[in-house]
């Protein structure tokens, strides 16, 4: 059902449905998707959860999970990280911060600067120039890869590698479990690797469900949300068709929220 609560400017309330899946009594939750440097849409996005948050009532705890990807491919990777961890300063609402693939492909350049050549194919160009870093000229030269490693590390925020370096893989409530990517079938939910928690795609995507909650998750992405029984996908590929999607969660009620502004017409990429 196409619901027009609360239409303006580039937001609305998409699909209104209720399932047998239900949140614990009391808490509103929102989770939003992959953001990739589009500091521009969570900012947007922000204020309308804000507003909606407002008109529930104030004995309601609110939580806020982000689902990865916060860097790479978008122009504002910094910004994104400010924001999230400004929201967290507030007491509007319980942040909950998840990993993602190029969260961990950042930490891994940190550790190894061997590996930007391949990190930059996939966006990383990008959140070096967002903390003022130049890639280097030969993707072969791995003494100019190390000295863009060091320079990241003195450019970047204390405060972004903590963030970094203190992100859940996880997050359960109610009949729901957050991730980043998707879990591997046929395996309890408690024994899935990390690995697979931050980049399973078509093992995942193609099964059927063999697991009892509802999995929320990013990292591939589509035009529009995928809102199923046993699975609701939030990746829309801010970076490139300028729409980031969220969910909103509250007993039984499942809303999707979006905002949209002009992308840079760029193909979906999925890694």
């Amino acid at each position: 059902m196409i619901d027009k609560f609360r239409p303006r400017g580039a937001f609305w309330f998409k699909r209104k449905e209720s399932a047998a899946s239900q949140m614990p009594a009391g808490i509103l939750t929102y989770a939003i998707g992959d953001i990739h440097g589009r500091a521009d849409l969570l900012s947007e996005l922000l204020v309308e959860l804000r507003a909606d948050a407002a008109a529930a009532p104030s004995s309601m705890r609110r939580i806020i999970v982000f689902l990865g990807d916060y860097i790479d491919r978008g122009p504002d990777s910094g910004k994104v990280i400010d924001l999230i961890l400004d929201l967290g300063k507030g007491e509007e609402f319980e942040v909950r911060a998840l990993k993602g693939n190029h969260e961990e492909a950042l930490l891994t350049f940190l550790k190894d600067p061997t590996g930007g050549a391949a990190w930059i194919q996939h966006g990383g160009a990008e959140t070096l120039g967002a903390y003022g870093v130049a890639v280097p000229r030969l993707r072969t030269d791995m003494e100019g890869w190390a000295e863009a490693r060091d320079q990241l590390v003195l450019a970047m925020p204390q405060s972004h590698l903590a963030f970094f370096q203190s992100l859940d893989i996880v997050f359960e409530l109610g009949d729901y479990f957050f991730v980043h990517a998707g879990v591997r079938p046929h395996i309890p939910l408690d024994q899935q690797s990390e690995h697979d928690l931050l980049w399973i795609r078509e093992e995942f995507l193609d099964a059927s469900p063999s697991w009892r909650k509802v999995i929320v998750h990013g990292h591939t992405p589509m035009p529009e949300p995928v809102l199923s029984p046993l699975r609701i996908g939030l990746d829309t590929g801010a970076y490139a068709t300028g729409r980031l999607s969220a969910i909103r969660l509250v007993d039984i009620d499942r809303r999707i929220i979006q905002v949209r502004s002009g992308g840079p017409g760029r193909a979906l990429r999925a890694i």
